[in-house]
């Protein structure tokens, strides 16, 4: 098996990500690779799966990454719990400065802060593997949102059955 990557920035703009999608897969196909696709729909709302279905590969199932990891019907309790939760994945908070700060331009435009975030009202880090470089840097997003931080520790079971399911091909 073969990882190709596209930039986790498409998360920033969903409605690239589909053409992005697009174009790695059929280069890929055209060169006689099987392919999979490792994106949930992301905020594409349905261009993923059209893109999925006319060049005939398969995508990990759900909304978003954190259907994926933590199981959508666990995700559905913990928003309907507290309507304004911000969540986090074990990559969003290694990479939150560069990835959502410098992302989204709030690094140099900080007053946006509150039209980002203003809305929420919880914190929840789908952790996946934790460790005390990790925890300290949830601690400190929170700090930034002002907000408390709720840790779910979800583990990769969930990925890893979906990816089980991609590489085991067509059902």
């Amino acid at each position: 098996m073969r990882v190709r990557t596209l930039p986790a920035t498409l998360h920033n703009r969903p409605d690239r990500i589909a053409p992005a999608v697009a174009e790695l897969a059929a280069e890929l196909l055209a060169s006689g690779a099987r392919v999979a696709v490792g994106y949930a729909d992301c905020g594409s709302y349905g261009a993923l799966d059209e893109v999925c279905d006319r060049l005939g590969v398969a995508r990990l199932r759900g909304l978003h990454c954190y259907d994926v990891l933590g199981g959508s019907a666990m995700l559905r309790r913990v928003l309907a719990r507290q309507p304004g939760t911000y969540l986090l994945t074990d990559y969003l908070v290694r990479s939150f400065r560069h990835t959502v700060l410098a992302g989204l331009g709030l690094d140099r435009h900080p007053e946006l802060w509150p039209d980002y975030f203003g809305h929420y009202r919880q914190l929840v880090w789908l952790a996946q593997r934790r460790d005390p470089e990790l925890d300290a840097a949830a601690a400190e997003i929170a700090a930034m949102f002002g907000l408390p931080l709720r840790v779910i520790d979800v583990g990769v079971g969930g990925l890893e059955r979906e990816l089980a399911r991609l590489l085991r091909g067509p059902e």
